[in-house]
């Protein structure tokens, strides 16, 4: 199930990406499966909690700067 969560979050984020081409939104990268429902093992077998992970990058010409202590 979990293959089949992250090939459906790969598929949006990818119409997405080509809807905010060009633009100065955020970059949206591949989603990164994150937690036991990707690591093969859940403690409740009737329930899965799927957690991705999906890393931004700035728009071109921009950059992330972290700020301290916010």
């Amino acid at each position: 199930r979990s293959r089949v969560v992250e090939e459906l979050v790969g598929d949006l984020l990818c119409v997405f990406r080509k809807l905010l081409a060009d633009t100065l939104y955020l970059e949206l990268q591949p989603a990164i499966g994150v937690g036991s429902a990707f690591e093969g093992w859940s403690p409740d077998e009737d329930s899965a909690v799927y957690r991705l992970l999906v890393p931004l990058e700035p728009p071109r010409g921009y950059t992330f700067h972290l700020e301290l202590g916010r």
